[in-house]
C-alpha cells in the first residue's frame, strides 16, 4: 500500500494445549509449533518473557526457527512493572533489555510494558518511568508500548505524556480495560481481546472488515473516528506500522481470527 506502514498480525505465544489439531496439525511435535505458528501470522506476542528471564541462546533459537519477515512483540518482565515506584525501576529495565534482546536481530518488534489493572496513573512516577526507557539497543531503535488497565488512565495528559516520549498506548478491544485509541508513536500496537468461541474466526467477517478498514487508517497515518481518543490535539498524519494481536477472549480461536484478518489486509 502507498503512503502506507506495515500492517501486521498475529497471536500472544505459541504453546497453548486447546491448539492441538484445532490450529496445530495433528502430532505436530511441541518443538515445531514456533516454527509452524511463524508461518502462519506476521507477528507473535511472546508471553513467557513476562513471566522469567530468557537466555540469549533462548531469543537465539527463536530467531532461528522463523522467517526472515517475522517479528516478535517481546512483554517486559513482570518484576519491572509490578511496583509500587516505576521510577526506582531503572536496574530492572536495564536487566531486561539487556538480557538477550539483541539476539532477536532484525526480528525484534515493539517491546510491550504491561500494568497489572490496579496501578493507577500519577503522571511524576510514569514520566520518570519512561525517561528510563532506552531509545536503542546496539544499533536497533526500540519500540515501546504501554498497556494500561486502570481507569485512571483515561486522563489527556495521559496522551500527552506518552506523546512526548514517542511511546505508544496499546489499544485494547474489551470490555475490561480502558479503551484509549489515540496515536501517541510512529506505531499503532492493538490487541484485540473480545473474540467469541461461538464464531469460528472468533470476531464475524463484518467485524474483520472493521478491524481491518482501522487498521489500514492507521497505517495511513489516520486517527479512526470510530474510537474513542482523550485528545483532540492533531496528530501528524505519517505511515504507521500497526501490530494487531488476537489475544484473551476466545483463545482457541486467535489464530482463526489473524489468519483471516491478514487474508483481508
Amino acid at each position: 500500500m502507498a503512503g502506507s506502514g506495515r500492517i501486521r498480525a498475529g497471536i500472544g505465544g505459541w504453546t497453548f494445549d486447546p491448539w492441538e489439531g484445532t490450529f496445530y496439525p495433528d502430532k505436530l511435535p511441541a518443538k515445531k509449533q514456533l516454527e509452524y505458528a511463524s508461518r502462519q501470522v506476521t507477528a507473535i506476542e511472546i508471553n513467557g518473557t513476562y513471566y522469567r528471564t530468557q537466555s540469549p541462546a533462548t531469543y537465539a533459537k527463536w530467531a532461528a526457527d522463523t522467517p526472515e519477515d517475522f517479528v516478535f512483540s517481546v512483554k517486559a518482565l513482570m518484576f519491572t512493572t509490578n511496583r509500587k515506584v516505576l521510577g526506582e525501576a531503572g536496574e530492572s529495565v536495564g536487566k531486561f533489555i539487556n538480557s538477550g534482546l539483541d539476539h532477536l536481530g532484525d526480528k525484534l518488534g515493539p517491546i510491550l510494558w504491561q500494568f497489572a489493572p490496579t496501578k493507577q496513573f500519577d503522571r511524576e512516577d510514569f514520566g520518570a518511568f519512561l525517561s528510563l526507557l532506552p531509545k536503542k539497543l546496539g544499533e536497533k531503535r526500540l519500540r515501546h508500548a504501554l498497556e494500561v488497565r486502570n481507569p485512571s488512565f483515561k486522563d489527556p495528559a495521559f496522551v500527552d505524556l506518552c506523546r512526548d516520549h514517542g511511546v505508544a498506548v496499546v489499544f485494547a478491544d474489551s470490555d475490561k480495560y480502558p479503551e484509549i485509541a489515540d496515536v501517541t508513536a510512529d506505531f499503532v500496537y492493538a490487541r484485540l481481546e473480545s473474540a467469541r468461541e461461538e464464531v469460528a474466526t472468533g470476531y464475524t467477517g463484518e467485524e474483520l472488515d472493521r478491524w481491518v478498514g482501522i487498521a489500514r487508517e492507521w497505517a495511513q497515518g489516520g486517527s479512526p473516528e470510530s474510537l474513542p481518543r482523550l485528545h483532540d490535539k492533531p496528530v501528524a498524519k505519517v505511515a504507521r506500522d500497526v501490530f494487531v494481536f488476537m489475544i484473551n477472549g476466545a483463545k482457541v480461536r486467535a489464530p482463526a481470527a489473524a489468519k483471516a484478518f491478514l487474508e483481508r489486509v
